[in-house]
């Protein structure tokens, strides 16, 4: 292909690409599927990868993030980033309407847009001549954090505006994390022994600060405009007008904007909103209330930190009151013992509270948080249950303090707390303490580690209840029989176990550290470790020097692994799971061509019997072409790889629509 004919292709690509992500982030309106979007980015990287010259910052292929900052510079704000007043009382916003309509003509017509007020974290965008140059956090609103590598991993931020833009365009909004992007992140974090996000907020502020924007691109963060900076050329004097005219040029806008003529029409629209906003996938605390008319907003000018022209309704926090019938402490797979409230259960903004997390023996004291007390309780960012206060004034003597125990309510061991740390640990092995040998047990059949299909929570209870199951090596010595004995066990899902347990024994070596549960070794860092030193043996015997030596592992990292596998119980351990045949295949450090990895940000399942590789030589192969292969089919799958007498996993796929392919379809996409 003649060169001029690359370049126009590439161009046709980009423009294709951009207008799929216009009609997908912008008008919630895909027109594609997933597998066709990525057939197209695929192909745009194959042309840059073999063309390097003609790859341009606003490429969509742009977004994976660079290399690390080391810091992020400090850039002033043209126009000042104001802060919002905002109230909870429906008689404040007509007050506030009043003072509008004192601070302009007496009889003057004034409109109001009101928006969703999005809890996410502010930022300003910056395109001149179309194109995206600086993006920056509100700081202190006169100053604030050029963020730009970061906010260009944001998928829904454009690269490039369409249409006829202004010169200059200071486009300013919200970066924001989804309910469901949360709940994936938090599962993650858990398997690597990390503490979850209270909620989407504080994760997209703690994302949006990485000074690693390749971390940055992975937590899937939105954006939504509402409002503008500095700009030149804009041919409008209604915001109203202003919303659409940016929806044209490719900038996302706050979902349900909606232009009102009076203040009642506002406040009603904010009563049916309150039950309404729970029903979205993302945070929202209230309305935005904004005079429309840009002239006006002008002659009704600002105070010394917030602008006349707009105000903020908050909705308070939805709350419920209960009691605490009992406080229990949960034993988790590395020891960490955490302390629960039972509670009466009550219904909480769309759910049925039964629990919530007391954190640690610090806060049941800092909040005097007794059994029998009557407590307020509220979700954290309206996901996760937490006590707010207590009602000492229910209280009528019953009320009974909670010692935090001294021992672990499993094994009896020790609890005992470091030097610095607020929680407890078990002193115990987990192959002594039964509630720790239960977790670690589920955790090593999860997906993302060794993944056994039918080990749920109340046969591994029973395993290790009845003796059956003493370690992680016993899982392999059980026999069918045995299974179907089991409560709700029959004789099929004791053999399709026992097939299941099998079939791990060849799993990949980072998918076998994963189960470990080393303490601070998660699935990434598993990964890291396995490229590193590409067989259990060699990670067995490595020096303290040559783990701190590897590239993100650091000394206390290095010290744990080394460690663990010092501990002579540990060892044992080891040659228990190698002598009922636990061989975990050598991973090899993926192999990076010109054009990067050609699998990278793909997620794969794969189910039945392929033709040309065994289960675990294709996860490897996927592995080494960048990509990530899970147990179970999602929303998040990119692909499932199928073979003969594929089962339910094939189902599932086709139901949510998620690509089929062959192992020839795989070695495509891998570009073999």
């Amino acid at each position: 292909m003649a060169h001029k004919d690359v370049t126009q292709e590439i161009e046709e690509l980009r423009r294709e690409i951009n207008r799929h992500n216009y009609l997908y982030y912008v008008e919630a309106a895909p027109v594609i599927s997933d597998k066709e979007f990525d057939r197209l980015l695929k192909r745009l990287e194959e042309l840059e990868a073999a063309h390097p010259e003609l790859v341009t910052p606003d490429s969509p292929t742009q977004r994976v993030g660079g290399q690390p900052l080391a810091a992020f510079k400090t850039v002033a704000h043209t126009i000042p980033m104001l802060s919002i007043d905002n109230t909870y009382s429906y008689d404040e916003v007509r007050e506030w309407d009043a003072r509008v309509r004192r601070g302009l003509t007496p009889g003057e017509v004034v409109h109001y847009v009101v928006e969703l007020k999005v809890d996410g974290v502010a930022v300003s965008l910056r395109y001149e001549r179309g194109k995206f140059c600086l993006g920056a956090t509100r700081g202190d609103g006169e100053h604030g954090d050029d963020i730009t590598e970061n906010l260009k991993t944001v998928r829904g931020i454009p690269l490039s505006l369409v249409g006829s833009p202004p010169p200059l365009l200071e486009v300013r909004g919200e970066v924001y994390m989804t309910n469901t992007e949360l709940v994936r992140l938090n599962e993650l974090r858990r398997a690597n022994d990390e503490p979850p996000f209270m909620n989407p907020r504080n994760s997209t502020a703690g994302s949006l600060k990485l000074l690693d924007p390749r971390l940055c691109a992975q937590r899937r963060l939105r954006f939504v405009s509402h409002g503008l900076g500095e700009s030149e050329g804009i041919a409008t004097d209604s915001y109203y007008e202003l919303v659409q005219l940016l929806k044209g040029w490719g900038v996302p806008t706050t979902p349900q904007t909606v232009l009102y003529d009076t203040i009642d029409e506002v406040i009603a629209h904010a009563q049916r909103w309150e039950s309404q906003r729970n029903t979205l996938d993302f945070q929202t605390d209230g309305l935005v209330v904004k005079v429309d008319d840009l002239k006006q907003r002008a002659r009704l000018g600002t105070r010394s930190k917030s602008p006349r022209w707009v105000i903020a309704f908050k909705y308070e926090a939805e709350q419920a009151v209960t009691k605490i019938v009992n406080i229990t402490v949960q034993v988790g797979k590395t020891g960490k013992l955490t302390p629960v409230a039972d509670l009466t259960p009550v219904p909480l903004a769309g759910t049925t509270v039964k629990r919530a997390s007391l954190h640690n023996a610090d806060e049941i004291l800092r909040k005097d948080v007794r059994i029998g007390d009557t407590v307020v309780i509220q979700k954290a960012g309206e996901i996760i249950p937490q006590v707010v206060r207590v009602e000492v004034d229910s209280r009528d003597g019953s009320e009974r303090a909670f010692d935090f125990p001294k021992t672990c309510p499993s094994c009896g061991a020790a609890a005992q707390r470091e030097e610095g740390e607020v929680d407890f640990h078990c002193t115990n092995s987990p192959l002594r303490c039964p509630d720790q040998l239960k977790e670690w047990i589920r955790w090593y059949a999860h997906r993302d580690a060794m993944d056994v299909d039918g080990l749920g929570e109340k046969l591994v209870a029973q395993l290790v209840d009845r003796g059956l199951v003493r370690s992680l090596a016993d899982l392999y010595r059980l026999d069918a029989p045995t299974l179907a004995d089991l409560e709700r066990m029959g004789k099929k899902s004791a053999q399709n176990l026992v097939e299941a347990l099998e079939a791990t024994k060849s799993r990949p070596l980072d998918r076998f550290l994963t189960g470990l549960t080393i303490r601070h070794v998660g699935t990434r860092m598993a990964e890291v470790l396995a490229q590193r030193f590409g067989t259990l043996e060699a990670i067995r015997a490595a020096p303290l020097a040559d783990l701190e030596a590897v590239p993100e592992v650091g000394p206390v990292v290095a010290a744990s692994v080394h460690d663990f596998f010092q501990e002579p119980e540990h060892q044992q351990l080891l040659d228990d799971l190698q002598g009922v045949g636990v061989n975990p295949a050598p991973v090899l450090a993926p192999q990076a061509g010109t054009g990067g990895l050609p699998l990278a940000g793909k997620t794969f399942v794969i189910t039945g019997t392929l033709p040309k590789r065994s289960r675990t030589e294709a996860e490897a192969f996927i592995k080494q072409h960048g990509g990530k292969v899970t147990g179970s089919v999602s929303k998040m799958t990119s692909y499932v790889l199928a073979g003969e007498e594929a089962g339910s996993k094939l189902e599932k796929a086709k139901q949510l629509k998620i690509p089929v392919i062959d192992e020839e379809g795989l070695e495509q996409l891998a570009g073999a």
